[in-house]
This record gives structure tokens, sequence and C-alpha cells, in this order.
């Protein structure tokens, strides 16, 4: 299988931090997605939303990379939401826990809305 590379965009939405990941999610996400958060970070956000493609492939160094930004958001208090997941993602997603951490929303809009109304 060929690796579509990532490519992360940052938008502001307010008080929420939005990060557009784009390719597949692999170990070798880990640079890109660690400099997207760090990014994300400087402007000392209380909220972030992950939003994946549909079409995207995720592995479980994907995954470790993804529980590591999520270990980190937890370390800095952030709320942590996640869209754009396929089916199989979210299947993955709840079976290795990381539902426990971060809320999964079904589109990009609901997600911010969602977020916008936690305080």
């Amino acid at each position: 299988m060929n690796q579509r590379p990532n490519e992360v965009k940052i938008e502001s939405h307010g008080d929420i931090i939005l990060l557009d990941i784009h390719g597949d999610v692999t170990a070798f996400s880990e640079p890109s997605l660690n400099s997207a958060y760090a990014s994300a970070k400087e402007s000392d956000p209380k909220k972030i939303i992950l939003k994946f493609e549909e079409s995207a492939y995720i592995n479980s160094g994907g995954i470790a990379v993804l529980i590591q930004v999520l270990a980190q958001t937890r370390r800095n208090n952030q709320k942590i939401g996640i869209t754009g997941l396929s089916d199989h993602f979210k299947k993955v997603f709840n079976m290795v826990g990381i539902t426990k951490f971060a809320t999964i929303y079904p589109t990009r809009q609901d997600a911010l809305s969602a977020m916008s109304a936690v305080p």
C-alpha cells in the first residue's frame, strides 16, 4: 500500500483550533501531527478538533501517534473532538479506547457547534 503523505491545516474558529488532517495516519505521521499540535498550542486553545479524511487509512503506528497527541491535550487540560471518521476508524477508536478521551462527532459542523457550546 502506498502511503498518502500528511498535510495538516490549522484553522481557528473562535476558541477552537481545528487540525484538518489530510492523508493516511501511520507512524510516519508523527512529525506533521506533532508540528501542527505544537503550532496550534501556541495560541493556548482550550478546545481542539481533529478532522480526518473519511478515506484515510490508519494503522497501529498511526493510533500510537494519535494517542500521544491525546495525552498532550489531556496534560494541557484541553477538550478534544474528532470528526471525519469512516466507520472503520470509529470501530478502531472504540476498540482501543480513544473515545474515552475524545468525543466523536458525525460532521465538522456538528463538532464546531458542540465544542462552541462547551465552556
